[in-house]
């Protein structure tokens, strides 16, 4: 897959820090977190549980307010949600359950005013088809698996062309099967249509294949461990020696091996060859 540039980045995020809040105290989720992101790239925030991967998606989205730091998308500042930052969910109930499939789709276009009620039927119509549910149109979702839901939610955020389609570990909740052809139609609507993608995930294997660039987070508070290109890699090399060294090196950057530190009784028998050999 061929890689689209521009002179500057689409999406830069500086020196970020960001915390929350719980009942009892104030909790840093990153630290100082910075990155590009270029127009057609499909970017993964790549890190264990609680290193904030999803809080600095949800601050590109804007639904939080970082402590520190700046984000812009397209050289503008932002400060608040938009319709040119469309978000899917990890969570199967992010469609109301009162409207179609279709309806769903077409709901963002209208609401705001991106388009009439005809032409928000044509462009729903069309990204079904590109997810393949055409034939659901008008299904309600209480009728849909999970992995035809997260294809609704795909097709609702894209038929609102944004800037950027933001996505929370889409797959998480599927099973393998389901999980691995959800990947393989992702990726197939990249090549179509080119959008630029933000990408959570804590799955090395489904970083390097989804992704073109992985940003690697420490563990909590999330700090940049590493930023490394993945786009040589497809669902076809799973199993391969280059693929698997490439997971193996993310695996040690995620999870250094541990220092082995000296026992006291150690340490004690150190000094006493230590001052055996000065006084020789």
């Amino acid at each position: 897959m061929s890689q689209l540039t521009t002179a500057e980045p689409l999406l830069q995020v500086n020196a970020l820090d960001i915390e929350y809040r719980t009942r009892e105290r104030r909790v840093r989720a990153t630290h100082d977190v910075s990155f590009d992101v270029w127009p057609g790239d499909r970017f993964i925030l790549l890190g264990p549980s609680g290193c904030g991967k999803s809080s600095l998606l949800k601050s590109v989205g804007g639904f939080i307010k970082p402590l520190r730091g700046e984000i812009t998308l397209a050289g503008s500042r932002i400060s608040a949600p938009g319709p040119d930052r469309m978000m899917v969910f990890q969570e199967f109930d992010q469609l109301p359950p009162w409207k179609t499939v279709l309806q769903n789709v077409m709901f963002p276009l209208i609401a705001s005013r991106k388009a009439t009620r005809a032409e928000a039927r044509d462009q729903a119509l069309y990204f079904l088809d590109k997810v393949g549910l055409a034939n659901f149109a008008n299904a309600l979702p209480h009728t849909l698996s999970g992995g035809m839901k997260q294809r609704v939610a795909i097709a609702r955020a894209l038929a609102m062309r944004p800037r950027m389609l933001l996505m929370d570990e889409p797959f998480a909740a599927l099973d393998a099967l389901t999980r691995r052809t959800m990947q393989e139609e992702l990726l197939s609507l990249w090549d179509e249509e080119r959008f630029t993608l933000l990408f959570v995930t804590h799955s090395i294997e489904e970083a390097l294949v989804v992704g073109s660039r992985i940003l690697v987070l420490s563990p909590h508070p999330g700090r940049v461990r590493a930023e490394l290109n993945c786009h040589q890699y497809s669902l076809n090399d799973f199993g391969s020696p280059a693929f698997q060294a490439a997971a193996s090196h993310i695996h040690h950057l995620l999870f250094p091996p541990a220092v082995n530190v000296p026992s006291s009784s150690a340490i004690q028998e150190l000094d006493h060859v230590t001052a055996t050999v000065y006084s020789s």
